[in-house]
């Protein structure tokens, strides 16, 4: 462990040379309901003497000099609005901070609330302030805190209350017992394809996240009843901002870590400094951690992926900006017979007598411009480019000669060009307005095969084309006062493919108690088209395909929720909510069978399920609570657990659980930090542990199987056996050091610290006539070195 080495030399003689350092803090202010920027708002560094602050110029903007490094607070104040008061801001020598703030006006100005507010950290506020139940904004800080986050927003938010995942091997989002494919992905609004290498087209988790930390902006999570703006989705949204470069001077990164060799610059273009760049390439650590003989679960199969993601903004005049952003990336995996060993299970697994070669990629450009037609009208206008790729090739094995016959070969691809409009009017302190239209126009082409020894082929889907999705909002907030607040608003959606649609409310309400207590409450209907590879399943007949699942209509789900919130003190909150959601129209099949749309995305492969009706349903409902201590004096800690009920009804008319049934999460994050040394120098301690329920699976006939020779289930049964619970304990040790104009960190995440054995899957081998059970993650150190100048 020559890195372990290295970096308890670093704990114990790195502090020499100590250099006391200030940076340099900057950023905006803005009025949170019209985005319009504040003029004259005073910045404040707090707890330091002779006291030290600045001012927003006419554009909102401010710069604070020579602030010490550390974790610091400031306080910001503006007459008319409500104080806010930003705590815990990591501050390091090798990058400067811009913070972007929004104010809420007061009500009434002789009587301002004063509120302790940390907008870059604050876990009861979201950057969408139409959102007031079901809803927590995340940061970066937290992507690379946590232990077993691995700078993943996914596993990151794996941590948060009602959602779940149990599986190490992808980062899927499983919010209150959905299926992962019900989630919405978007970047500065726009709507984009899986941000996962290995990740397909049917699914939207992988192992890898295209997503680079390094590049993310304070974002929103919401996991029910969501405002209006966001449509077809049934289960969460991850509505995720990317940070702008800096505009003052150019930085520069390095890394190596789980996520991959890392290079990222970032600074000013031009002389007058109104346009700034922000760029992050990665390439896979994963290859190099197989040469050195360290076991990430995967056998000999080695993935490799690449990805970069970009945004350059330019500010064009006092009203306007235009930014372009976007990612990329690619991967690749082959499982070959050859390297399997039968001695050894992996965590894929792999056949001794079969070859498969699998490539992906996802790719999504867009272009932003944003215009203030007045203090209190805001606009914007997005187009994008997005699109996906999925091709795999499998082969069977001669078992005398290893000889390779076609077995099977897909492809599957699609892109996407996206227009997304919207505008915000504040027409008082009481009262603001949002209205907005997307339309995306979706292109397609996709081939799924299977190939048999004799030559001939079973096709599920041969298919090209193209159909649009057109969607449109309009929301309003209420302030009847300071303790009530409302949002009402109607989303609409319309799919050219088979000329369906959907009118759907939404509405909340907030009521502050006092004494730190606020309760909610929240409606949404909500629609979600079908996976586009689902619509296109053929049944093959004498006569030649046919596309029974074509005109399937949308997925429909009410969503209800009740939540309770108190704020203990300025650093520790609870919060409790509980929630019921009703799904219908849910595709099953024609025929009698437990099959149901809910449960698609609990596997790899293609759902290849032809003669599809809209007559499911189920239900979910839960409780969940969470303890949050926010960072202060040194450390942090997170509880959150959650029970739950996910149920459906397939066409068979039997009641099972769905395949996300764990029926409890139960998550515990602690951290601390130490100074070392010279105050500069900062060690970190990060705990999390993990218990879920056990998974739900249908059980495996074994007569069956040896009959059929290979592996068959029980459809009678579907859901009804329970895995063993899930268990797994990740520590982080981590070192910061700070020289004059750079930044060291260094860190090990100790990955299933304790080595329990969490069941991935079983499946019958017909070479050994046995049930073969396949474990998860095993111990695994990952290291991570980032250097920042």
């Amino acid at each position: 462990m020559r890195f372990a080495t290295f970096l308890l030399a670093a704990l114990f003689f790195g502090m020499a040379g100590y250099t006391q350092t200030l940076q340099t803090i900057t950023g905006k202010v803005y009025d949170e309901a019209s985005k319009a920027p504040l003029t004259g708002v005073v910045v404040v560094l707090m707890n330091v003497e002779p006291a030290k602050g600045t001012v927003t110029d006419i554009d909102g903007n401010f710069k604070l000099l020579g602030v010490p490094i550390g974790r610091q607070s400031f306080k910001v104040s503006y007459t008319g609005y409500e104080e806010r008061v930003l705590s815990g801001v990591v501050v390091t020598a090798g990058k400067e901070v811009n913070l972007n703030i929004n104010l809420q006006e007061a009500l009434h100005a002789l009587n301002e609330v004063v509120v302790s507010y940390d907008k870059a950290k604050d876990k009861t506020r979201t950057n969408n302030d139409m959102a007031q139940v079901s809803s927590r904004a995340f940061n970066v800080d937290e992507t690379k805190r946590y232990a077993g986050a691995l700078g993943d927003p996914s596993r990151m938010a794996a941590n948060f209350a009602g959602v779940g995942s149990g599986n190490d091997a992808r980062n899927d989002i499983i919010v209150r017992g959905n299926s992962p494919t019900g989630m919405l992905w978007q970047m500065e609004g726009i709507n984009i394809p899986n941000p996962n290498h290995f990740g397909s087209l049917t699914n939207t988790g992988g192992p890898v996240s295209m997503l680079n930390n390094n590049n993310i902006d304070k974002s929103d999570f919401l996991t029910s009843a969501f405002p209006a703006q966001y449509g077809n989705a049934v289960a969460g949204v991850f509505d995720m901002k990317l940070r702008d470069g800096n505009h003052n001077k150019s930085e520069f990164l390095a890394q190596v870590g789980f996520n991959g060799f890392e290079l990222g610059a970032e600074g000013p273009l031009g002389k007058k400094k109104n346009t700034s760049y922000l760029i992050n390439y990665r390439y896979s650590t994963l290859g190099l951690f197989q040469k050195m003989g360290i076991s990430f679960g995967t056998g000999a199969a080695v993935p490799l992926y690449q990805d970069v993601n970009f945004k350059v903004t330019s500010k064009l005049s006092k009203k306007s900006e235009v930014s372009l952003f976007g990612f990329s990336g690619t991967s690749a995996i082959d499982f070959l017979g050859k390297d399997v060993d039968s001695n050894n299970v992996a965590l894929y697994g792999g056949d001794p007598y079969s070859d498969e070669r699998n490539k992906f990629g996802a790719t999504m450009t867009g272009l932003s411009y944003k215009y203030h037609l007045s203090d209190k009208t805001f606009s914007t206008l997005t187009v994008g480019y997005s699109g996906s790729m999925q091709r795999y090739q499998e082969d069977s094995l001669s078992k005398a000669d290893y000889t390779p016959f076609p077995r099977g070969f897909g492809k599957l691809t699609n892109d996407k060009v996206s227009l997304v409009w919207s505008l915000t009017h504040k027409v008082n302190a009481r009262n603001n307005i949002q209205t907005g239209v997307t339309y995306d126009k979706v292109g397609y082409n996709l081939l799924n095969k299977e190939i048999y020894p004799d030559g001939n082929e079973d096709i599920y889907i041969d298919r090209g084309g193209s159909y649009g999705l057109a969607q449109s909002y309009v929301q309003w907030k209420h302030r009847f006062n300071n303790k009530l607040s409302s949002v009402t608003g109607v989303h609409a959606q319309y799919l050219s493919l088979n000329n369906t649609y959907a009118a759907e409310p939404r509405a909340s309400m907030r009521y502050v108690l006092g004494k730190g207590q606020a309760i909610g409450i929240g409606y949404g209907m909500h629609h979600q088209t079908q996976n586009i590879y689902t619509y296109f399943v053929q049944t093959n007949t004498a006569n030649g395909p046919l596309l029974t699942n074509k005109n399937l209509g949308l997925t429909r789900s009410h969503h209800l929720v009740l939540s309770y919130d108190k704020n203990i003190n300025e650093h520790l909150r609870l919060k409790a909510e509980t929630y019921y959601q009703l799904l219908g129209n849910v595709p099953v099949e024609q025929r009698a069978s437990s099959f149901s749309a809910l449960n698609v995305g609990a596997d790899y492969g293609t759902t290849d399920v032809d003669s599809l009706v809209n007559k499911g349903k189920g239900y979910n409902y839960g409780l969940e609570l969470t303890v949050e201590r926010f960072f202060n004096k040194g450390y942090y800690f997170l509880l959150t657990g959650s029970l739950f009920n996910s149920r459906y009804t397939g066409s068979n008319g039997v009641e099972h659980n769905t395949a996300f049934n764990t029926g409890r999460v139960v998550n515990v994050l602690a951290g601390k930090e130490f100074k070392v040394g010279k105050k500069n120098n900062v060690l970190a301690l990060n705990l999390k542990v993990s218990s879920v329920g056990g998974r739900k699976i249908t059980p495996l006939d074994f007569a069956a199987s040896q009959k059929a020779g290979k592996s068959i289930y029980r459809d009678d049964l579907a859901f009804s056996e329970k895995q063993p619970d899930y268990f797994r304990t990740d520590f982080r040790i981590a070192y910061r050091k700070e020289y004059k104009k750079s930044t060291l960190e260094m860190a090990i995440d100790f990955q299933n610290l304790t080595n329990n054995k969490n069941v991935f899957e079983q499946y019958y081998d017909a070479d050994n006539n046995k049930v073969v059970t396949e474990y998860q993650q095993s111990f695994f150190p990952v290291p991570t070195i980032r250097f920042t100048f």
